[in-house]
């Protein structure tokens, strides 16, 4: 089968791997975002008629499209089947039989009802990698259950200790971060999968969930509730095992500071003026400063007010000290480090020009991935892909006919009319 521009000219140590993307939102683009920033084709299918829900999460808007679906979706190629139809199933048939990975997040039972679970393909593709990605998981109480990183957060106990004092109300963590690390597990478990059936020949299904995404975050706290029978509460930017290891203010903004061992508490009083407080008895190792930890917040404030951020980030720095500023978002995406480790990019988009997004956090010496093309438009690779896949243009607009697919041509011909 010929190759197609887009994907000839792909790079990264995944080029060559082709992808089913049957995923929408968050947790399942993040998976297919991590393996086609990496190199793979990634053909994106979404539902007719109004396509991934983040292109309505809006604003903002970029032109007429949602920020959202492009950060989460470029160097994917992106065609529309409406799946219920048979010409839409008999695509993805045709996608799935060439196909290395399948990636989906539908709600339970949603594949196997269409015709397209795992048990079913298997038998078909067995070199096919399966991946599905849900709130809860294949199996248990709540396998029926659908998942948003919300609930997750909370039935993970995460929130139970996010938040700026231990009787407070129950805090969510800012990022969806169960969604994204469900997408980052999802992409290792395809990674390991693929490991295997280059040795073996042998697909498999991988699953993972938010719920357990989310658990995985939770290593400190849960090694305190599993050994000492405690549930942590929250402790505002304070670390649960070692201190001082949380934010200051200073006198014009706030720092972190990561004074926890000897070695750099040492430093940092060094750094303070206030190396008499490495014999008080309060503070004198670890477990005393856990111990005293109000009494060691009050004391280093006192001190850190005195100056600005950037006599004490100097004062820091020059010692050896982890520290750093607490940035807002467009501090941090401006930072040096940031543009020097090429994570804000530019990809050209095809209807909006030059758009700046995350770059790729996986550095390869030999196989750099790179960042090649925008999100696609609605339906904007619609024709191509079908047309790679054998599929003649009388065959093409017949699907269009029936329904069983939308492509940009078809819905720019709608607008003009």
């Amino acid at each position: 089968m010929q190759s197609s521009q887009s994907t000839s000219r792909r790079s990264g140590p995944l080029a060559g791997l082709k992808v089913v993307d049957l995923t929408h939102v968050m947790a399942g683009p993040t998976c297919t975002l991590m393996l086609a920033d990496m190199g793979a084709d990634v053909i994106k299918i979404e539902k007719s008629p109004n396509g991934d829900d983040t292109r309505h999460s809006v604003p903002p808007k970029i032109g007429e499209e949602a920020a959202s679906f492009l950060m989460m979706n470029r160097n994917k190629r992106g065609i529309v089947l409406d799946l219920k139809t048979d010409g839409g199933k008999q695509v993805l048939r045709r996608l799935i039989a060439d196909a290395d990975v399948l990636v989906e997040n539908f709600a339970p039972g949603a594949m196997e009802r269409l015709g397209f679970g795992y048990e079913d393909l298997h038998k078909q593709y067995p070199k096919l990698i399966y991946c599905s990605l849900s709130g809860f998981g294949r199996t248990g109480p709540y396998k029926h259950r659908r998942g948003f990183d919300l609930v997750a957060q909370a039935m993970s106990g995460i929130m139970s200790f996010t938040g700026e004092r231990p009787d407070g109300p129950p805090v969510k963590c800012g990022p969806p971060l169960s969604d994204i690390t469900a997408g980052l597990l999802a992409s290792m478990g395809i990674l390991a999968a693929y490991t295997h059936r280059l040795k073996t020949g042998e697909g498999q299904w991988v699953e993972t969930s938010l719920y357990e995404a989310a658990l995985v975050q939770t290593y400190w706290q849960s090694t305190i509730a599993l050994a000492a029978g405690t549930a942590p509460r929250a402790m505002g930017s304070a670390h649960p095992l070692n201190a001082p290891y949380q934010a200051f203010e200073a006198s014009d903004g706030w720092l972190v500071v990561g004074g926890a061992n000897k070695k750099h508490w040492l430093l940092m009083l060094e750094a303070l003026g206030a190396s008499e407080l490495a014999a008080d008895p309060r503070f004198v190792n670890g477990s005393d400063r856990m111990a005293n930890l109000k009494e060691l917040e009050a004391v280093l404030s006192e001190r850190f007010r005195n100056q600005s951020r950037a006599h004490w980030l100097a004062a820091l720095d020059e010692r050896g000290v982890p520290c750093g500023p607490v940035h807002d978002m467009l501090e941090a995406l401006s930072d040096p480090q940031t543009l020097a480790r090429e994570m804000v990019v530019e990809v050209d988009h095809s209807m909006l020009g030059p758009v700046k997004t995350i770059g790729l956090p996986v550095k390869f010496s030999e196989t750099p991935g790179k960042v090649l093309s925008g999100a696609p438009v609605y339906g904007e690779h619609t024709r191509e892909v079908l047309a790679e896949y054998g599929f003649d243009e009388a065959q093409i607009e017949a699907l269009e006919k029936e329904g069983a697919i939308v492509s940009a041509l078809e819905r720019r011909e709608e607008r003009v009319a």
